[in-house]
């Protein structure tokens, strides 16, 4: 194999020029992370019987709201990486958005659109779910066009090659290192297509969707912290982000569990907004005849 893929390039620059105005591919590989969301929002809240002009106007406000988050989530907790510059807290095209900052908002922002509209809050944030989790997939791909976020040093085949000027201090002297942005790409990808399949197959109580879609993903970014090399404040020997992965993932399973599986009750508080579609697939957890 090794004849086959001897490392993953990098590109020199992470922009480039149309018309003499420079393009940042970071900040389109965001563009088209959103657009992918919305896309598949778009499609899954129509087939619920939902008005789709309600995702287009969650779009807008939840999108706005969710890269406040996420530049302020960076900026909190990695103000040493901000740049030293008036206009440096809002410097996304150079990297720095938490995610954890930017669903957080995001999601609240959209929440608030939603309920206003009359629409059930639950069943959209169960519509919402693999949309967010194939947008943050995508949006990896603007750290391997800032050569950022990247993992340990390795010999793997698949490495990834950094230059010297991306290289973090303590391994200046290595070439290669674990694409992290890659690992996350494929396994959120799966995840979707995970999610797709359960929400179809499975009679799922709105938002369990949504506290699976969170746990999945905290569990996947636990490990991928545990590969990246990039400046993290720490706390009891593990990066801070790893530590969010593992509170969310216990709260989100456990409710899930609770939701899914234990929770009694005809119907959920919220479930159940302006427009219903009784579920194809059998019964998960929630005895036959009773509404979801």
């Amino acid at each position: 194999m090794n004849f086959l893929l001897a490392s993953i390039p990098s590109p020199h620059s992470g922009v480039f020029h149309i018309l003499g105005r420079p393009i940042h591919l970071y900040g389109l590989m965001l563009l088209l992370a959103i657009v992918a969301c919305i896309w598949l929002t778009w499609v899954r809240w129509k087939r619920l019987g939902g008005d789709p002009d309600l995702v287009l106007r969650v779009a807008v406000w939840g999108v706005a709201a969710g890269i406040v988050g996420a530049r302020a989530y960076h900026d909190i907790t990695s103000w040493n990486e901000v740049p030293n510059h008036w206009w440096g807290a809002f410097a996304v095209w150079q990297g720095g958005l938490g995610v954890w900052g930017g669903i957080f908002l995001g999601c609240v922002v959209g929440a608030w659109i939603v309920h206003r509209a009359g629409a059930s809050v639950y069943l959209f944030m169960d519509a919402v779910a693999p949309g967010l989790l194939l947008a943050q997939g995508i949006g990896r791909w603007g750290n391997y066009f800032n050569q950022e976020l990247y993992g340990k040093p390795t010999s793997l085949p698949w490495g990834l090659k950094i230059d010297f000027e991306h290289r973090v201090p303590q391994y200046l002297g290595n070439t290669t290192f674990h694409p992290t942005f890659l690992y996350e790409f494929i396994y959120d990808s799966i995840g979707v297509g995970l999610l797709l399949f359960i929400g179809w197959r499975f009679r799922i109580r709105p938002p369990a969707l949504f506290a699976l879609y969170v746990s999945y993903y905290c569990f996947g970014r636990f490990f991928e912290e545990l590969l990246r090399v990039d400046p993290s404040h720490h706390f009891l020997g593990l990066r801070i982000n790893a530590w969010v992965s593992i509170v969310l993932f216990v709260l989100s399973t456990a409710f899930f569990i609770w939701w899914q599986f234990i929770r009694g009750g005809e119907e959920a508080p919220g479930d159940v907004g302006r427009r219903r579609v009784e579920p194809t697939g059998p019964a998960m957890a929630v005895p036959k005849g009773r509404v979801r």
